[in-house]
């Protein structure tokens, strides 16, 4: 008995030693010694031109599509930023996208891009109450600019356009060239927009040194032991698909006599085990990532757990999947959006049909996806097939080590010094995915500091921007271009 004692206490010791160890040795990945800079004077004429464009209800549709507010809204760029329009090279694709390039000193350089999109979601009718300030009112009230676009995304494209107006004005000269591409159909899948662009760019032979789009944010109380807001650059983004599972019976019958298998029943079932069974969870890619940038700067108890988790996974799996949001970032979501069947409370539908969408994460693909279904399914009168609309593979991951990333770190560390930054995953689907071939390096990030209420607004009601984060979303932009182009 002393002797298994002994043994306990002695492997009991070792595993303090390393876990101990590990936690000592859990190093911080932010960068060191960035002094912060003095927050530039944005002029209150930026704030105008935003709220004006705002003002235009650039609404993405398959079908009635509004050219005229396209048409309006671009006729205020190019009246908002004349030293844009008359120094920048101007290229429209497909009528509606634009792509400028601001030519730098060193050819020898390779060139960055900045992209974001013109368009935004519709408002359906009976959400219209909803809004406390008309969607498309760009209204100003109480430091807080109201309307659709403010968040998704044209923060994104009036703050590259701003900081590249600034510089102009300054005479800056960067020392690479520095390409902006703004699509007008992201919302629908950027085939005509951002898929046309990169195809453009990919014909003149052009590779980027990094590709910067819209993404994630700085986000207040992002993960239970972190007690500052967390700045999260999208390395990766989640692929998405949707199957249609449908059954079709040879007959239905009459409610009072139904028979042992119905339609309805034999999809509802297979429904109920695709939610049962859900795709495992993973710590790995981009995921592992943004803990092992976020782990080091938390509080004793979450730093132990992610810095040993050769013995914690479980439990951190476990922890994060409690969570809807923190579980979207470590597995493949499963989410049943449309169910049809019947036309009559008395008749037993021989057909039922339903979509079941999911967000796929890097390392699994669509034909993994549609191959896990159809096992977990296992009945032969249901069949499954893919919709092709509107799918993509998750996107590759990019490096943290790149100059990119680097500089990215870096800006972000200068204009908001009190924040963590990780890498992350955009659990929804960007313009940048169509990049790929252009360059390595792709990352995903939207220069604003908000809660979890304020994430609601995107393709959600009252989406809103406060003055502060707009003007920081300026200063963000400009010094990026300058750390990437001195």
């Amino acid at each position: 008995m002393k002797v298994f004692l002994r043994v306990f206490f002695f492997f009991l010791f070792v595993l303090i030693v390393i876990i101990a160890f590990n936690v000592i040795t859990f190093k911080s990945k932010q960068i060191k010694n960035i002094k912060p800079l003095d927050a530039l004077e944005i002029p209150p004429q930026a704030v105008e031109r935003f709220s004006s464009l705002i003002k235009q209800a650039t609404v993405s549709k398959s079908t009635d599509f509004d050219s005229l507010a396209f048409k309006a809204q671009d006729s205020l760029l190019q009246n908002f930023y004349p030293l844009i329009s008359k120094r920048l090279e101007r290229k429209t694709i497909n009528e509606f996208s634009l792509v400028y390039k601001w030519k730098g000193k060193d050819s020898n350089l390779k060139p960055i891009l900045l992209i974001g999109h013109l368009d935004v979601v519709p408002i359906a009718s009976q959400d219209l109450a909803l809004w406390e300030n008309p969607p498309f009112s760009g209204l100003v009230k109480d430091g807080v600019i109201w309307g659709r676009g403010t968040l998704d995304d044209k923060i994104n494209v009036v703050g590259a356009l701003e900081a590249v107006s600034m510089l102009l004005e300054e005479e800056f000269v960067p020392a690479r060239d520095i390409y902006l591409a703004f699509g007008h159909d992201e919302e629908i899948g950027g085939i005509k927009g951002a898929k046309a662009i990169a195809q453009y760019f990919k014909d003149q032979g052009l590779s980027f040194e990094y590709v910067l789009d819209e993404g994630l944010v700085i986000l207040e109380e992002a993960l239970k032991g972190l007690n500052k807001p967390l700045a999260m650059i999208g390395v990766a983004e989640k692929g998405f698909t949707t199957l249609e599972l449908k059954v079709n019976l040879k007959e239905g019958g009459h409610s009072a006599m139904p028979p042992k298998e119905t339609a309805i029943g034999l999809l509802c079932n297979a429904i109920n085990r695709l939610q049962t069974k859900q795709f495992p969870a993973k710590i790995d890619g981009a995921a592992k990532g943004l803990f092992s940038y976020a782990g080091p700067e938390m509080n004793l108890l979450y730093k132990s757990l992610f810095a040993n988790l050769w013995l914690t996974k479980r439990l951190v799996k476990n922890q994060l999947l409690n969570d809807p949001t923190a579980a979207s970032l470590v597995r493949t979501t499963t989410a049943p959006t449309i169910f049809n069947s019947g036309l009559k409370e008395n008749v037993m539908p021989s057909e039922a049909t339903a979509k079941i969408n999911f967000r796929i994460i890097p390392g699994e693909s669509i034909e993994s996806v549609l191959k896990r279904v159809k096992k977990i399914i296992n009945q032969p009168l249901i069949k499954v097939s893919l919709l092709e609309d509107f799918s993509s593979n998750p996107s590759k991951i990019s490096s943290t080590e790149s100059f990119g990333y680097r500089v990215l770190q870096r800006t972000v560390q200068q204009i908001f010094p009190e924040v963590i930054i990780s890498p992350g995953l955009v659990i929804a689907a960007t313009d940048a995915r169509h990049y790929e071939e252009v360059s390595d390096n792709i990352y995903r990030f939207t220069p604003i500091v908000i809660d979890r209420s304020d994430l609601k607004g995107i393709h959600g009601n009252n989406e809103h921007i406060s003055v502060d984060n707009f003007e920081n979303a300026l200063r963000f932009y400009k010094q990026l271009l300058i750390n990437s182009c001195q």
